[in-house]
């Protein structure tokens, strides 16, 4: 194994596919671009949403393919994570309370198994889609977060990023690095949109934000990494590729000193009835 010994500082990866309704070819070519990943230094890569399972529209077989938490795919991801000493982050079709919908899932996996996870809360009833039809949605509650090397980590999924009150949340709950995986589906200025948030949420929560969607035809790629003054410091454009960071603590640090919004403001998050 690998001596991590530089605590506050972490080299992490953001790596975007197009998964399929093959659930074994994609823990394959999670388990390749993990090796890319890790032989450039990543101890974090993040995948897209849905990456156990993806079939468009959406039909009956997402029930079929959904598993429970440390079922076949997260164990596939333990057996990645412990093969290259990285942490793998990524979407999966999590079985629900009954028997038509599922959890839209995001796992944070170590070769010990799930650090963390997050299911969705905003679901995508959004521009003509009805994700609610087949996705359960998560319940409210604390963020679950994990550390690596003294950088600590929160998730959330897709249209999440379109309610600021989620990540604020993590922000709440002591995250330094905010990753989002995601079906980022294409359309008329979607890609802007894309862009735009995922830099305002760096920015107003002055934090690291990591970024994995689908690339076209379905999703519009251009998966990141953000810092926290909301400067790309790595992308991905439109093809199944891997980028990598180095993320530091100190930067997020002097970010805050310089700019102490976080502590200047005046409001919290509280549910919705």
């Amino acid at each position: 194994m690998t001596d991590h010994a530089d605590p506050g500082r972490v080299v992490v990866a953001v790596a975007q596919f197009a998964p399929t309704a093959d659930r074994a070819a994609n823990l394959t070519l999670i388990d390749e671009l993990t090796g890319e990943a890790s032989a450039r230094g990543a101890r974090v890569v993040l995948f897209p949403e849905y990456s156990s399972y993806f079939i468009d529209p959406f039909d009956a077989s997402l029930a079929d393919h959904a598993e429970e938490i440390g079922g076949d795919f997260t164990n596939g991801l333990a057996e990645i994570a412990a093969r290259y000493d990285t942490h793998v982050v990524a979407g999966l079709l999590e079985r629900a309370g009954d028997d038509r919908r599922v959890r839209n899932t995001v796992v944070a996996v170590d070769a010990q198994g799930v650090r963390a996870r997050y299911r969705k809360l905003h679901l995508y009833d959004a521009f003509g889609q009805r994700e609610s039809d087949w996705v359960e949605p998560g319940e409210i509650g604390a963020p679950e977060t994990f550390e690596v090397d003294g950088l600590r980590f929160g998730m959330q999924t897709c249209y999440d990023l379109r309610f600021p009150e989620v990540s604020r949340t993590l922000a709440d709950a002591g995250v330094d690095v905010m990753l989002v995986a995601a079906e980022w589906v294409r359309g008329p200025l979607k890609e802007q949109q894309w862009r735009t948030l995922l830099h305002a949420r760096a920015i107003e929560n002055t934090s690291y934000v990591l970024a994995a969607d689908h690339p076209p035809p379905l999703g519009v790629g251009h998966s990141m990494i953000v810092d926290p003054q909301g400067v790309e410091i790595a992308a991905v454009g439109v093809t199944t590729d891997v980028v990598v960071a180095h993320l530091d603590r100190a930067a997020v640090e002097r970010v805050r000193r310089v700019n102490p919004a976080l502590a200047l403001r005046r409001y919290r998050v509280v549910p919705r009835d």
